[in-house]
């Protein structure tokens, strides 16, 4: 089991490795050209060989931590990934299948990383980990909230897909920076080293957003 163990973990960092890489060159690219596709593509699959070996090791050494947080990475990849192929989507009735068991896994485990992250500060008020799956769980259930607005509310999607892309790809970004942090910056305390991507990301991202719906608003002469 512990050789196992090794190759699932290898599989998993040169994953992790790949997408924390390639994930810049999709944003630097043309939108929605050859290359941004491309890269994307790379992006989105990494992730899903990432969340499936952190799966794979959970059940090999019981590390629930690393399973919440593979979910909650995978969703935001998932739900950025997914809004392309949702752009014409006008009811609930056009929703596919896979986006509603996506969003339904999510819900489950973004409610599951803030359950485990108050069930230990509410062991110990300083446990790190408390406050880091709290954060990303109350992220996960946001993200979750929005996909499912994208579904039920006539022509949201078709308005948003592309911030929904941006976010959710940008966001499963900023969760592999985390990651990477996490791993090699130990010298940091554990909360600092785990969420300042997310507070550095964020802000940025909020502000692409906007720009990009500044750009997209017509201008009233």
């Amino acid at each position: 089991m512990e050789n196992s163990f090794k190759y699932w973990l290898y599989l998993h960092i040169a994953a992790g490795f790949l997408a924390l890489v390639v994930a810049p060159v999709a944003m630097v690219v043309k939108k929605g050209g050859n290359a941004h596709r491309l890269w994307g593509k790379i992006f989105f699959w990494s992730m899903t060989v990432v969340a499936i070996s952190a799966l794979v090791m959970t059940f090999l050494k019981s590390t629930v931590f690393l399973a919440l947080v593979a979910v909650f990475s995978f969703y935001l990849a998932a739900s950025g990934y997914r809004a392309l192929y949702r752009k014409k989507i006008n009811s609930i009735a056009d929703v596919k299948l896979i986006d509603w068991i996506l969003v339904s896994v999510s819900g489950l485990f973004s409610l599951a990383l803030i359950g485990f992250g108050l069930l230990l500060l509410s062991k110990n008020v300083s446990e790190p980990f408390g406050y880091i799956s709290v954060v990303f769980g109350l992220i996960g259930s946001r993200s979750v909230y929005t996909d499912i607005k994208s579904f039920t509310i006539a022509g949201y999607h078709i308005k948003n897909w592309l911030f929904h892309h941006m976010s959710g790809m940008v966001g499963a970004y900023i969760a592999t920076v985390s990651a990477f942090s996490a791993v090699n910056m130990q010298f940091l305390p554990a909360v600092i080293s785990w969420l300042w991507p997310t507070f550095v990301g964020t802000p940025l991202l909020i502000f692409w957003i906007r720009k990009y719906r500044q750009k997209m608003t017509p201008k009233v002469s």
